[in-house]
């Protein structure tokens, strides 16, 4: 059984979570846009151990920070689509050029591909990969858990105009979420979570 908890104050109000095995206090950070310092501090405060650091997708607002906690973590491991993998070093496509400073990231430590299975603590994370956003963009599941980065938001969705993304892929990805369990928790890249069955019924997309 997996717990969680929620940053919101990350750059453009990006959220980033922290999930983790009771058990086995092994943690993934899922996210990186919110700063260090607090994140960290509940990390050391619960003895918390990072396995990895996961990368939803490879814009600015959720990828900022990473380096950082990567080096506070020199264990875990960077893990990213391949496709966005490629975005990280490239200003016009990591969105740096666009809401801040252009800045070049280095590249994840593993890549994962749809179906993937992550090991934490005693269960695994599956890996869905969602592209419209970004090319690469995933999704991570964790139990009855979603965490869906900026492919499905309460009521709303990833824009697909900031250069690298596609409508097509979009509605393909999100049809696909909208075939899963209703019951799944939806926890995004921005603001409140959901489920799944609230926004297949409810969410705008639909019109899109």
């Amino acid at each position: 059984m997996y717990t969680y908890k929620r940053y919101t104050q990350g750059l453009l109000g990006s959220n980033t979570y922290i999930l983790w095995d009771e058990d086995t206090l092994d943690c993934a950070l899922i996210d990186a846009g919110n700063e260090t310092e607090l994140v960290w501090s509940f990390i050391e405060e619960k003895g918390l151990q990072v396995r990895y650091i996961l990368l939803t997708h490879a814009h600015y607002d959720h990828i900022y920070y990473f380096e950082e906690y990567a080096q506070k973590a020199p264990q875990a491991e960077v893990v990213i689509h391949p496709l966005d993998n490629d975005m990280l070093p490239i200003p016009r496509l990591n969105a740096s050029e666009i809401f801040g400073p252009a800045r070049r990231f280095r590249q994840a430590d593993r890549l994962v591909s749809d179906g993937d299975l992550l090991p934490l603590g005693t269960g695994f994370l599956k890996i869905l990969h969602t592209p419209g956003h970004t090319p690469g963009g995933i999704c991570i599941q964790a139990d009855q858990s979603l965490f869906t980065g900026d492919t499905l938001f309460y009521d709303g969705f990833g824009r697909t105009d900031l250069g690298a993304g596609s409508v097509r892929e979009m509605e393909a990805s999100i049809e696909r979420l909208y075939q899963m369990d209703p019951n799944l928790v939806v926890f995004p890249g921005h603001g409140i979570s959901t489920t799944i069955g609230r926004e297949a019924n409810e969410n705008p997309f639909m019109d899109f």
